[in-house]
Formats: C-alpha cells, sequence, structure tokens
C-alpha cells in the first residue's frame, strides 16, 4: 500500500467458483471447478505480477466478485488482495454468502485489509428464496448483520432481488422490514429486478418470467421506503447512506479506468476495453504457461465513449447535462430538470433504456 495521491482506478478480481449454480445466473460461474482453487490464485496473482511490470496504477478501490469471492479460503482471497498496489485509505469489497459469514472469516478479512462485505440476501422469504434457488435460511439476515458488525466493518451491503413469481407485494414489505429493522442496519443496499436470462433455467421457463407491473410495483416500494428511511439513491438499482456510497461502483458509473483480473474479469482503459477468456480452465492453463489470458479487445470511438458515459450517468443521482439531449418532449414526464442537469424521476428508474435512447449522443 502506499500514502501517494493517486487517480482514481480500480480493480476487479473475478473469483468464478460456487457452490451451487442460481437458476438465474448467467455470469461466469462454475460448481464443479472447486480443485482448480489454489491454481486459480497463484494464476491471478502472477497475471497481476504481469500488470504491475506493465505499470499497473494504484487502485483507489478493489472488489472481489464472482462467483462466490467466499468459495476461497480467507487466506487464498487476502494473498490475491495483498499482490495488488492499493492506496492506504482503498476501498476492498468483498462478496459473500450469507452461510459463508462466520465471524472467523470476517475477522480475518478485515485483519487482511478488507474494509467493506457485500452480501447476497436477496430475501428474507421462505418462498421467495426457494424460488430463487437460495440455499441460505430467512433468518440469515441476522446473523449477517450481528457477524458483520462485531468483525469491524463499519460499511457493509446486502444485495436484494425482486420479481420472483412466488413473491408477493407483502413478502417485499416483510424483507425490507426484516433488514431495517436489524440492530444494525445494512448502510447500503442494492436492490435488482430478477432478469430472465437467455440460456438459464429461469430463462428457459416462460411461466416465471417476472410480470413487468409487478416488478415496477416492488420496485416503488423499496426505493420508497429506503428513502424514507433515510437511504439516498445513487444508481437505478442503489441506496446508500450517507458516507456508506461504494466508491467501486462510482469507477464504473464515472466511466474512470479500471483492471480485471482472473477468468473473464473485463478491463477499461484509455478508450479501450478489453477482457481476459471465460472459463477457468482455459485461463489457469494460458497462465501456466506464460501467455497473457487475453480474450478479446474493442477500442471506442470518442462517439461510443461519450454515450457511454452519459447512459451511465443518467443512471445516477448525478444525471446529465440538459444540453446531452436534443429533445425532453417524448420523455419529460420520466425525468426531472434541476440546475441545469436531467436525472431519472423514480417512475423512469426502470424505464431509464427509453430515456437512454434519447440521449443526443444516441442517433
Amino acid at each position: 500500500m502506499t500514502n501517494a495521491t493517486a487517480e482514481t482506478f480500480g480493480v476487479y478480481v473475478h473469483v468464478p467458483f460456487c457452490a451451487h449454480r442460481c437458476d438465474y445466473c448467467a455470469f461466469a460461474t462454475y460448481a464443479d471447478r472447486d480443485h482448480l482453487m489454489e491454481e486459480y490464485v497463484t494464476a491471478v496473482i502472477q497475471e497481476i505480477a504481469w500488470a504491475r511490470d506493465d505499470g499497473l496504477p494504484v487502485a483507489t478501490s478493489v472488489f472481489f466478485g464472482g462467483g462466490t469471492p467466499s468459495r476461497l479460503s480467507a487466506e487464498q482471497l487476502l494473498r490475491i488482495l495483498e499482490a495488488i498496489p492499493r492506496t492506504d485509505d482503498a476501498e476492498v469489497t468483498v462478496e459473500c454468502n450469507p452461510e459463508d459469514a462466520s465471524i472467523e472469516r470476517l475477522r480475518a478479512y478485515r485483519a487482511g485489509g478488507v474494509n467493506r462485505m457485500s452480501f447476497g440476501v436477496q430475501s428474507t422469504q421462505p418462498a421467495v428464496l426457494a424460488d430463487l434457488g437460495r440455499r441460505h435460511g430467512t433468518m440469515a439476515h441476522e446473523e449477517v448483520s450481528r457477524n458483520v458488525t462485531e468483525g469491524g466493518f463499519a460499511t457493509w451491503n446486502m444485495d436484494l432481488i425482486i420479481g420472483s413469481r412466488a413473491e408477493s407485494l407483502e413478502d417485499v414489505a416483510h424483507t425490507l422490514e426484516d433488514l431495517l429493522g436489524l440492530e444494525s442496519p445494512p448502510p447500503h443496499i442494492s436492490c435488482y429486478v430478477l432478469t430472465p436470462e437467455p440460456g438459464t433455467p429461469l430463462g428457459e421457463d416462460p411461466g416465471r418470467h417476472p410480470d413487468e407491473d409487478e416488478s415496477a410495483d416492488a420496485y416503488e416500494l423499496v426505493s420508497g421506503t429506503l428513502e424514507a428511511n433515510g437511504y439516498q439513491w445513487e444508481e437505478i438499482s442503489n441506496w446508500a447512506k450517507p458516507g456508506h456510497e461504494c466508491r467501486h461502483n462510482h469507477v464504473y458509473w464515472d466511466q474512470d479506468d479500471y483492471v480485471g483480473f482472473g477468468s473473464a474479469a473485463h478491463s477499461h482503459r484509455h478508450g479501450r476495453r478489453f477482457w481476459n477468456v471465460r472459463t477457468p480452465d482455459r485461463y489457469v492453463a494460458m497462465v501456466r504457461d506464460g501467455t497473457r489470458p487475453l480474450g478479446g479487445e474493442e477500442s471506442l470511438d470518442a462517439r461510443t465513449q461519450t454515450f457511454e458515459r452519459d447512459s451511465l450517468a443518467l443512471r445516477t443521482a448525478k444525471g446529465v447535462p440538459l444540453e446531452a439531449f436534443d429533445s425532453l418532449d417524448e420523455i419529460a414526464h420520466l425525468v426531472s430538470v434541476a440546475d441545469g442537469r436531467v436525472t431519472l424521476a423514480p417512475n423512469g428508474r426502470l424505464l431509464a433504456n427509453q430515456v437512454i435512447l434519447r440521449l443526443g449522443s444516441a442517433e
């Protein structure tokens, strides 16, 4: 670590291992590759070493995602973290399944430099958890809250998923009551609308696809409840108490540079987007053989960069300058305008794509 002032720069580490693949998951994750874990850790550390030789910037945020980073032992994960150059005040986040959130693991993370956790709780209602294929119990949120607080974490997140056909509006309300009623509620909450991705069991079963109107009602309930309880809206799916915003998320939303390590990890630097090979088997083999695991790349022209910058900013509370739009006539009911900036109105957040298509840079 270093005390030197650093430009905003993110590092993402992809951990592709899972105990069980959820029906809705389309990420590059695998439930049958645990035998690769130690080789994978070694390969990621080697990839980081190559990047350091190439002048890897000092990270202001590090995010371990997946997959399930907590499938690795705490010692394995911390070995990867130790290899990453970062500022003394860097935000370091680890995604963790609730069933992995033992006090011993969390204390080890904290002692090793992790200072932010994210837990995929999704719901506290048994029928909803069963429909989503989640394995933790309905009281997991209580144990997570207790252990993460005792483990020394001041900033942490809980993820929710809405839109399951097994979930009623009352279920959403009960989940929110359960989270906000904790002795130590999460200071950051993410809420994602269930998406039937092609090739997943959920995607292949139309009878389980979310109802758009019901999902919109659930989203409005989540947004209104959180904002009434002191959470500030950050981005379409994210709310935080003041001072608990996820700095790493803003690296993406502000179109800053970042580098991803591990299989399927994506990077963005100076208008160039590139990504690693998808499977952990191929990733490990390539690195072991001394080959950079590049899977593909593309250069973004100025117009594309402008569009991506505006479309990402529009999803956030920051919004975009009024001049980013040629006209607001057809979307005036979906946006708010103040101080020369356009932001999504609450009823426009789930219709963001319609607004984005009206950006001047989208033409």
